[in-house]
């Protein structure tokens, strides 16, 4: 016969466990495992006052932050209406059917406050690296580092001309911490070149067209990850140009040593890197093969020798030409020695005039100049040893690795949804990266290590 619900039919007792309606292979119950927030509140107590009403538990709101950033939920408004309707997300809060879920702008206040004074989440991203560590997910042979650049929360046209400067009314928590920064070079310290616009909501936030895209505000996300199975060992927030992703990796490998005692043997990465001073900094300061590489500009489209055509005679500190000749530092002897060196850390040496006049080679070398001239530079050791490497099997296996690092900022943008940010100024920046790469390491541990008896897709 065919059943009829009964609807309406109240009981007097009910028994629900909310334990046993979580799915034994939900993203959550895996994540759980690696998440140990005992430290927190100790962590937080000097950052509270010791009289007055009992604040929100800090645990329950880094668990909810878990939720938001494992799960793509960007909006903290939808994420505490999630978290009230959705029984995994409760199970994961240790919240029961009765327990009360915080206002959306209790996360405001204490990300604006505590949790940004005592650096909260970044003790939480580190959290995530060590438990990654205690797995055996980080083997320390090689690092890989790269940049993204993730779109700033601003309206383009609320902006200003770059050498007009912000106005003196500028005013706001993101004009704030834009003021602060401005010595560091992270943020604007690292190259004197003016911006071609300045943003008066987030002035932080670099107006940029590296991109195919329309020319749009931005901050980079830098990663360096473990190459045997991306767990990112490090993140670092930078405003977007080429310098200051280059001082974050300087940074994050620094970071890593001290705080992980991590040393890699080798570092991949793209060209943005090669520049010489930085290869040194690897080579000479941290003994790492750099699998980078070398960012060249003596390359001549025009049919002439380029500096590769030139032979370096390392006895003789010169270079010999095609033609036999040799170019010195100086084909004159000063009474008080020079270096030679320029600024920019470049030697350059010189043909002599009467040489290339009478070589038979001179269209092909140097049609237009009296004599040759060839620079190099002094950290040019560290760039001979990059260029050596670039010629080994390792190395390509190093550019398929590096391949990693790109998959992990596809995975942030298209399924963690932050290919835009929502809080603005440099803190904002950091406290969205940290949380991001924190959520990534937990979905990685939750990959690496299943339940056992159970496999996650």
């Amino acid at each position: 016969m065919m059943g009829e619900r009964t609807v309406m039919q109240e009981a007097l007792f009910y028994s629900f466990r909310i334990e046993d309606h979580v799915p034994g292979d939900h993203l959550l119950r895996s994540i759980d495992r690696f998440v140990d927030l005992d430290g927190i509140r100790e962590h937080l107590k000097p950052f509270y006052s010791s009289t007055g009403r009992p604040s929100i538990d800090p645990e329950l709101m880094i668990r909810m932050l878990i939720i938001g950033y494992c799960m793509g939920i960007r909006s903290e408004r939808r994420l505490c209406e999630e978290v009230h309707l959705n029984l995994a997300y409760r199970w994961f809060c240790r919240l029961d059917l009765d327990g009360a879920v915080p206002d959306h702008s209790t996360f405001s206040k204490n990300r604006h406050g505590r949790f940004r004074d005592s650096d909260l989440l970044r003790q939480l991203f580190e959290m995530t690296v060590e438990r990654c560590m205690a797995e055996g997910l980080v083997g320390a042979e090689g690092f890989a580092v790269d940049a993204s650049l993730i779109r700033a929360d601003v309206h383009r046209q609320r902006s200003v001309p770059g050498e007009e400067g912000l106005p003196p009314k500028a005013a706001g928590r993101a004009v704030a911490e834009y003021l602060e920064v401005l010595d560091d070079a992270a943020f604007g310290g690292s190259t004197p070149v003016t911006p071609k616009r300045i943003n008066l909501t987030d002035p932080a936030a670099r107006w940029t067209a590296a991109t195919r895209e329309r020319a749009f505000y931005a901050y980079s996300t830098n990663y360096l990850i473990d190459l045997d199975h991306a767990v990112i060992v490090d993140v670092e927030a930078t405003t977007a140009i080429r310098q200051a992703e280059v001082l974050a990796q300087r940074r994050m490998i620094e970071r890593t040593q001290e705080r992980f005692g991590l040393w890699p043997e080798k570092l991949v990465a793209d060209t943005a890197y090669g520049s010489a001073p930085n290869l040194a900094w690897l080579v000479e300061d941290r003994g790492i093969e750099p699998h980078i590489p070398v960012f060249e500009k003596s390359a001549r489209n025009d049919g002439t020798f380029a500096r590769s055509d030139f032979i370096y005679d390392h006895e003789d500190d010169n270079y010999i030409c095609p033609g036999g000749n040799r170019l010195r530092r100086s084909n004159r002897n000063f009474s008080t020695p020079r270096s030679g060196v320029d600024k920019d850390g470049s030697i350059r040496y010189r043909a002599r005039q009467q040489d290339c006049q009478a070589c038979t080679f001179r269209q092909l070398c140097t049609p237009n100049m009296a004599a040759r001239k060839v620079t190099r530079s002094i950290h040019e050791g560290a760039r001979d040893m990059a260029r050596d490497i670039a010629t080994t099997d390792a190395y390509l296996v190093s550019s398929r690795q590096r391949k990693k690092v790109e998959m992990l900022f596809a995975h942030l943008k298209r399924i963690l949804k932050l290919d835009r940010l929502r809080l603005r100024g440099p803190n904002g920046a950091k406290d969205e990266f940290h949380l991001a790469a924190a959520a990534q390491n937990l979905r990685k541990l939750a990959k690496m290590k299943p339940i056992p008896g159970l496999a996650l897709s």
